[in-house]
């Protein structure tokens, strides 16, 4: 299948961003270099903020955002560039289809080329997205799925060489929800530029994102590639929100032991323990029975 172009496939985004908030100052710092990044927190932790914040629809108190070598946001330098002028494409939780637009209509609203080429892309981006048949419809008329599809061929019609996905998911039921995260993987899999999605869903971002990282309350708790940050999230929050609900305290016995006093279980650690070393998680699909035999020989090894 032919990549979605956005003809700028080098780029890296850096953000590094301070705003006050009613409760906590959100403090976001990344720098992402391919693929789809997640930011998975809980409601009202600061993530949404961050992503419109890097498309220009919020101001930070202080800090840069960069694409490349282009300058969106420097309190520094004083540049603040208008969100038309980022190159971005931001997909909202409603989707923000234009009511009184077709489909065709919709995907062209953004595309500022002549007619000829204009609808060649039009056309393009409604076959990419299996839209056939439905050019003149209008968003009342369509399914949750098809609005999904139209939003993205929308702005991804304009080549944006950056693509914000505001927790498109969360207003569906888990059966839509499932269908629409399929398509939406094919879609991101086919796409040259980068990407960030905010979700509160750990299955979510497990399931879409390459890169991940965790926030609470303005900070980021943990990051890195995304198996790695479910398999070793490093704090008691991170853990709880990567969804490990098997969690005690610890202990420390010696460089590879531990005991988790909860369970009053001695552990020998894979990893050496620190002084820091305060909790122990054990996801379920980590548990592998024995027998007592099998015990016994690993044991004495």
């Amino acid at each position: 299948m032919e990549k979605l172009n956005t003809g700028e496939n080098y780029m890296t985004l850096t953000v590094d961003i301070k705003k006050k908030l009613h409760d906590y100052t959100l403090e976001l710092k990344l720098e992402h270099t391919g693929g789809c990044l997640g930011i998975l927190g809980p409601s009202g932790c600061g993530k949404s903020m961050g992503l419109k914040s890097i498309a220009g629809l919020v101001t930070p108190d202080c800090g840069r955002i960069l694409l490349g070598d282009k300058t969106f946001y420097s309190s520094a330098e004083r540049i603040n560039r208008k969100p038309q002028l980022r190159k971005t494409g931001y997909l909202f939780q409603s989707y923000a289809l234009f009511p009184n637009m077709t489909v065709a209509e919709n995907v062209g609203s953004g595309i500022s080329l002549k007619n000829r080429e204009r609808d060649k892309i039009i056309s393009a981006c409604i076959h990419r997205f299996r839209l056939s048949g439905l050019e003149n419809y209008y968003p009342g008329k369509l399914s949750g799925g098809q609005q999904q599809r139209a939003a993205l061929a929308r702005i991804l019609a304009s080549s944006p060489a950056l693509l914000l996905l505001d927790e498109p998911f969360s207003a569906m039921d888990a059966a839509l929800k499932e269908v629409l995260r399929l398509e939406l993987l094919h879609v991101l899999r086919d796409y040259h530029g980068l990407s960030i999605l905010v979700t509160h869903d750990k299955d979510e971002a497990y399931q879409l994102c390459d890169s991940l990282i965790i926030m609470d309350q303005g900070q980021v708790l943990c990051s890195g590639a995304t198996k790695d940050v479910f398999d070793n999230p490093g704090k008691y929050q991170a853990a709880r929100l990567t969804g490990c609900r098997n969690i005690s305290p610890v202990r420390r016995l010696g460089d590879n032991r531990i005991l988790a006093l909860d369970w009053n279980l001695t552990l020998t650690t894979a990893e050496k323990t620190t002084e820091q070393t305060k909790a122990v998680a054990i996801r379920p699909h980590c548990l592998v029975p024995v027998s007592e035999e099998a015990a016994a020989v690993w044991k004495r090894a």
